[in-house]
């Protein structure tokens, strides 16, 4: 572990002074140093063989956006996404306001302009998405959920964040390729969707080739990921609640989350499949992960989730059982989400998933 951290320090050190001589921002730099990420982690796989090498061996692989681009199909889709937000539907709360004309979102406070809080190397994500160079992590500000226990709240729903155009974010793709990220990973994508549509579509002509990551919390709107279908490489995707009673309370408003997440997983399933983390010496460049954030007094009631995963998608789904929630944001204002999980609470959530069958596990410190 100390080796570990010693070579990504040594890393962050030198994109630091590539930041000096101008070729890579310093903002970007911020997440290299911290290890406050919600996905670290000690972690082991019930279905991970041994990584000997995580080289990025994407000369053999071509993303889907690629096709898309040459045929002229993606930009086409961009826009359409784009016109979208004139009465803007593109996530389940369709408050159909116009974000072109600059009027904000009712939930996500988001208008036509893009804005970003980071872009960088990130090494909290899963093991087969950061390998020795990191995951090439755009963080977008600004999210439609409203979770009361939002980490990141600064940056979801504090605003944290600076003014980008579609070119600019093009640029942070091939900047996080040139450094040697494994894949480009969007980070709450669903309010920008038309954005990154834009900047995938004129990156892919300027030379990107890297795997496409939406990191998303799993509420998606089934007219969206039609048009993401063959865009996405890898879907990242939380499915945090299984009853809407507690979805509504802990994301306010979001009372179909878990009807419509369902239904989103199935369709991520279906375009990219199952993600299998010994592929590619280690290295993820397609499938379908599912994060599940294990919550105090069972909030989102894990056993009945896992169950639903094993009865409806592949049981080598690949399944990540977080186990780092903290109390953050407006969760003290809940008394029974206002402290850390257990050790019990976390190691029957794990059993619960090998009851279901699930032999894709991603565990974390047990």
């Amino acid at each position: 572990m100390a080796s570990c951290k010693s070579n990504r320090r040594s890393f962050c050190r030198k994109l630091a002074a590539m930041s000096l001589a101008g070729i890579f921002p310093a903002p970007a730099l911020s997440a290299c140093f911290s290890d406050s990420s919600s996905r670290h982690g000690n972690k082991t796989h019930t279905n991970m063989s041994a990584v000997a090498s995580f080289d990025n061996n994407s000369d053999h692989f071509e993303p889907g956006y690629l096709k898309l681009h040459r045929t002229g199909e993606l930009r086409a889709r961009a826009e359409v996404l784009w016109n979208m937000m004139s009465t803007c539907r593109l996530c389940p709360r369709e408050c159909e306001n116009d974000r072109l004309r600059g009027q904000e979102g009712d939930y996500c406070s988001a208008t036509d302009q893009l804005q970003v809080s980071s872009y960088n190397p990130h090494f909290g994500e899963e093991r087969p998405l950061v390998g020795k160079n990191g995951s090439g992590t755009i963080f977008f500000t600004n999210c439609a959920m409203l979770c009361v226990f939002c980490i990141n709240w600064e940056i979801s729903q504090g605003g944290v964040g600076r003014n980008y155009n579609t070119d600019q974010l093009s640029d942070m793709m091939l900047q996080l390729q040139r450094i040697g990220c494994h894949n480009i990973n969007v980070v709450t994508p669903t309010h920008y969707a038309p954005h990154i549509m834009f900047a995938l579509d004129k990156a892919a002509g300027n030379g990107l080739r890297l795997p496409v990551a939406y990191n998303t919390s799993g509420w998606e709107r089934m007219e969206i990921l039609n048009l993401l279908d063959g865009v996405i490489d890898i879907y990242l995707s939380d499915f945090k609640y299984f009853d809407s009673e507690m979805a509504d309370k802990y994301s306010p408003g979001a009372e179909t989350y878990p009807e419509i997440t369902k239904k989103a997983l199935i369709e991520m399933n279906r375009q990219v499949g199952v993600a299998d983390p010994g592929a590619n010496d280690g290295i993820l460049q397609r499938g379908l992960i599912i994060r599940h954030l294990i919550m105090p007094n069972n909030v989102g009631n894990t056993s009945d989730l896992v169950k639903w995963i094993s009865q409806n998608l592949p049981e080598d789904t690949y399944v990540n059982l977080m186990s780092q929630y903290q109390p953050m944001f407006k969760a003290h204002d809940y008394p029974e989400i206002s402290r850390r999980l257990t050790v019990a609470e976390y190691r029957n959530a794990v059993n619960a998933a090998r009851r279901a069958g699930l032999t894709n596990l991603d565990v974390q410190g047990i």
